[in-house]
């Protein structure tokens, strides 16, 4: 019986609990299962691309057909050089199935070969992105239930590392204007009082 091998590309920035759920699945209907992490020079991401693959290795650490790994480009060219015959998809919302099926129908075109097979996420994920995962750890709320607790660990060493370059950047710009001398700020008040005295008229003889 033939096997069949299937990527799994995203930019996981950062990974959630719905993209290890459909990992998980994704292992057992497919003999091997790579996790293609995206490198996308034109987007700064939260985290590095690094930073991603190594968080989804020790995620994915458990499971004996997955496998982690980078590309850019083409999904198309990546899938064809990893010998990938199979794309997974996850599919939230309707909105997402009009995406991913323009998305599927450009893959066939580009690579008859390849099939995309669509997978829905855990009803309790249903809502879940990678996004508003970054928002609310960025305004502080809670994401344990929304992520694993690695990630969840990662998301607080750096929004902590931002907020604290972001209250240096702040202190920074301040300084300045609090310790500026004291004979300058003299200085500019004394010529405003004198370009507001007004020149007395000459008396008529």
């Amino acid at each position: 019986m033939k096997r069949v091998k299937a990527i799994y590309p995203g930019s996981f920035d950062p990974p959630t609990n719905g993209h290890l759920d459909l990992i998980q699945r994704g292992s057992k209907i497919f003999d091997e299962l790579v996790v293609a992490v995206l490198g996308n020079p034109e987007k700064q991401p939260l985290f590095s691309l690094a930073e991603r693959r190594k968080m989804l290795e020790a995620l994915t650490a458990d499971f004996d057909n997955v496998s982690v790994d980078t590309f850019d480009g083409l999904m198309v060219e990546y899938a064809l050089r990893v010998g990938a015959g199979a794309v997974l998809r996850g599919i939230r919302a309707i909105s997402d199935y009009e995406y991913e099926l323009q998305m599927a129908l450009m893959n066939r075109k580009l690579q008859p070969g390849l099939e995309t097979v669509f997978m829905m996420p855990a009803e309790k994920y249903s809502y879940l992105s990678s996004r508003l995962v970054r928002e609310i750890a960025q305004l502080g709320g809670a994401i344990d239930c929304l992520v694993p607790p690695l990630v969840a660990q990662k998301l607080r060493e750096k929004i902590d590392v931002a907020h604290k370059f972001s209250a240096d950047a702040a202190r920074s710009t301040l300084e300045p204007a609090a310790t500026a001398p004291r004979g300058k700020a003299s200085t500019v008040k004394a010529s405003k009082v004198r370009a507001s005295i007004v020149k007395p008229r000459k008396r008529k003889s």
